[in-house]
């Protein structure tokens, strides 16, 4: 209920002046010094609004327990603020390795720290010390990384031009989080926490694929796209390169979720969370959705068409809306139904106003699609047919267990050998491995297949 509200306010929690920084040719010490004091005061403003907006949150839901839940969280901005220039520096040296290596301990540490406070009984508050410890950890460790010392803030060192970037990059994420993220609102106030709490690990579960991938590739593509950006022929190539490892990667997962829905629920969160199969197989459209549509904001920020990003964001928030306020009425159901189908009818559009205007065809888009697409369906094939004859016969984690495996492994092969692309993709790995992937020399002028 609190981090539906307070995600709002981490929208500002950079203003995106990290993304301004990594797309820009070149930057000063000056520049950076100056937004580091810059994110700083939005953190400090951010967490006193945190502060201020608790009594509201708890009138809304009529739920006293927020009051402190809403006040500790609010430390989560300026542990957020301190490190944001940080990475951003790690980001624009092409660090992947060290961030990722940051991301994982700051993970590992946060769930422990859960975990633990979840088996000595503290409830809620576990959720709260989790949230809390994985911001405090990626800060302390990128500033102990990088070793940058900020400088004093300066005027007149040309930050405008980024505080505008960031700026429009930060009303978008406005709109996009708000569309993304009524239905938990309206589902907590009209349906009551219980509702929340299925729907929200239904939803959780369907978006870790969008939300890894967006953070373990979007973070390469980006920066690699923004420092080709005036070659269109090298953008073409390596979006199209990255767009094909993300759709590898999802269209099975979309399937997969689809056909396991249930033992998924029943082996990862237990039995007490069988509710939220229904919804989670209803939210794995959306898998595929967004694995479709988010690369497109890799291309336009790299492209410094931040402009149009708002303007799809400003289209697609009351299409989703309406999505959800016609199943609202039918509860959880209804909203994750309504909210696939918005989704599902906005790809095409979508698509279209990208790629507007660019070297990139709608063509090469569901070119790249195409091959995942069948592999997958094929693979899907015989797991069903022993969902269907023998799944009565083993236990939901055999029945994940060998489904998987046999899908894999059919899937693998379609798309490797049957389709083609075994040297494509172990191409395309040692690139972004070796951190070669933006060379002239390793980006080849040609489209997936």
């Amino acid at each position: 209920m609190v981090t539906a509200v307070t995600g709002v306010l981490s929208l500002f929690k950079d203003f995106g002046l990290s993304t301004a920084s990594v797309q820009r040719s070149s930057v000063t010490e000056e520049q950076v010094s100056t937004l580091f004091w810059i994110n700083l005061l939005v953190g400090v403003a951010l967490c006193s609004l945190t502060i201020l907006a608790a009594p509201f949150i708890v009138r809304f839901y009529h739920e006293p327990a927020l009051f402190w839940v809403t006040i500790v969280l609010a430390l989560g901005f300026l542990f957020n603020a301190a490190g944001v220039q940080h990475g951003a520096i790690l980001q624009r040296d092409m660090r992947f390795t060290t961030l990722s290596l940051i991301d994982i301990v700051s993970l590992i540490l946060s769930t422990s720290i859960g975990i633990g406070m979840a088996i000595r009984g503290y409830g809620y508050w576990a959720l709260v010390g989790m949230t809390l410890c994985g911001p405090l950890v990626s800060t302390i460790y990128v500033i102990l990384v990088t070793r940058w010392v900020p400088g004093k803030p300066r005027r007149g060192v040309g930050i405008g031009s980024l505080m505008r970037f960031g700026g429009t990059i930060t009303l978008n994420g406005l709109v996009v989080y708000f569309a993304y993220n009524l239905e938990k609102v309206l589902l907590g106030r009209f349906w009551g926490a219980s509702v929340v709490g299925i729907y929200g690990r239904a939803y959780q579960l369907s978006n870790i694929p969008t939300e890894n991938l967006n953070s373990s590739i979007g973070g390469v593509a980006f920066s690699a796209l923004s420092r080709v950006q005036h070659d269109p022929v090298r953008l073409r190539s390596y979006f199209l390169k990255c767009y094909s490892l993300v759709l590898a990667l999802s269209v099975p997962l979309t399937i997969l979720g689809a056909l396991f829905a249930v033992d998924a629920i029943s082996v990862l969160l237990g039995p007490k969370w069988r509710e939220a199969a229904p919804i989670f197989r209803l939210l794995t459209p959306t898998i595929l959705t967004f694995a479709m549509i988010n690369p497109f904001a890799w291309l336009l920020f790299s492209m410094g068409k931040v402009r149009r990003s708002l303007h799809i964001a400003l289209v697609i928030t009351p299409l989703v809306i309406a999505g959800y306020l016609i199943g609202l009425p039918y509860g959880p159901k209804g909203v994750a139904l309504g909210y696939s189908v918005a989704m599902g009818l906005w790809i095409l559009p979508h698509i279209l106003w990208c790629v507007h205007g660019t070297s990139i065809s709608v063509r090469d888009v569901f070119q790249t699609l195409i091959k995942p697409l069948l592999s997958s369906l094929v693979a899907a094939l015989l797991p069903f047919a022993l969902q269907v004859f023998c799944g009565n016969l083993l236990s939901p984690l055999l029945r994940v267990a060998i489904g998987v495996t046999i899908f894999l492994f059919i899937y693998c092969g379609m798309l490797l050998y049957v389709m083609g692309q075994k040297s494509f993709y172990l191409d395309l790995l040692r690139g972004l491995r070796s951190g070669t992937a933006v060379d002239s020399d390793a980006i080849a002028v040609a489209q997936p297949g």
